[in-house]
């Protein structure tokens, strides 16, 4: 007798090759120390008797303690936003072909990346010990349209923000410089020959495509500006840290104030992290495929696998009846 043809679909099945997946060991143990350390740390803040969580908690949402939290994001967001809007005009010249923007932009770009922001901030704060009095007039002659004293324009407030502003401008152009420079020359040479002026083709052309580079990193600055205006407590600007040390210095607990502020700062990245997320999707789309799930589609998915798994369990448990 003739033994039945295999068809071509029992040929392909007998050349299947079961994968099996790769044994890492070394992974459970790491996350296995690191769960036990996490459990440790925690536990040890939990009973640690040198720190009083009822004042942490007594602290948390007090109304100095809210006030300073809302001054820091009024100083962030307006620091933020004239230097953004500055380094934009910084890297423009510096990219331009007028040689004395280039040195101006480097120059500035030089000057306050070279210097710490902390003693930017002291200068600012006592800036009227430079200048008693700030006036215009018409240069190189004693001709005076108006003037008026320094330290009653330069408030503590205003010199926090400027010196803020100025420092972040610095950073932020050559993140704005790197994200123009990552955009093909074809661009704007396409521009050019649509009769498209220099200006028009920085906005309209570069501009929009360089925002996929300049986002995440101008992101991050913005964390930094956050944690940054701790640093004017040094001329008296009552924002959320400088609150907390003044309430520590009466209370003499300094460690459950830091704790607060150190909760509150927590709080306010968490929240900033979040546009800057749909941000760096809005701007990545047609260049990364398979962009990664939101957190609401994240949620949705578990949601749905935990639905599902109930599901399941419902009609096995309805079968054995």
């Amino acid at each position: 007798m003739s033994t039945p043809a295999t068809t071509a679909s029992e040929r392909d099945r007998s050349f299947d090759i079961e994968a099996l997946p790769l044994r890492r060991p070394g992974r459970w143990i790491w996350a296995i120390v690191l769960v036990l350390f996490a459990a440790w740390f925690t536990q040890a803040l939990a009973t640690n008797k040198n720190i009083d969580y009822s004042v942490v908690g007594k602290y948390l949402f007090d109304r100095d303690i809210v006030l300073g939290v809302g001054l820091t994001l009024v100083i962030t967001a307006v620091s933020m936003l004239i230097s953004t809007v500055l380094a934009v005009v910084l890297a423009a010249m510096r990219l331009s072909g007028n040689p004395v923007m280039v040195v101006f932009s480097s120059f500035y770009v030089w000057l306050f990346r070279g210097t710490p922001l902390l003693v930017q901030i002291v200068i600012w704060g006592y800036f009227g010990l430079i200048f008693e009095k700030i006036s215009i007039g018409i240069p190189f002659t004693d001709v005076v349209f108006w003037q008026q004293d320094t330290n009653t324009l330069l408030t503590p407030l205003v010199a926090g923000i400027i010196a803020l502003t100025l420092n972040e401008a610095a950073y932020s152009a050559e993140i704005v410089r790197s994200g123009m420079l990552s955009v093909d020359s074809g661009q704007s040479e396409a521009a050019a020959s649509l009769g498209m002026s220099p200006l028009a083709t920085f906005v309209r052309i570069l501009l929009p495509q360089a925002m996929r580079v300049i986002i995440p990193p101008l992101g991050n600055e913005l964390i930094s500006m956050v944690k940054n205006t701790s640093l004017l407590s040094l001329i008296a600007v009552m924002e959320v840290y400088t609150r907390a040390t003044q309430i520590s210095a009466q209370n003499l607990k300094q460690v459950e104030l830091l704790i607060v502020v150190s909760l509150w700062y927590l709080v306010i990245v968490s929240l900033l992290s979040i546009p800057q997320y749909y941000l760096e999707r809005h701007f990545g789309r047609g260049v990364e495929r398979n962009a990664p799930a939101t957190p609401l589609q994240k949620a949705k998915e578990f949601t749905g696998a935990i639905a599902v798994q109930l599901q399941g369990k419902k009609k096995g448990a309805r079968s054995n009846d």
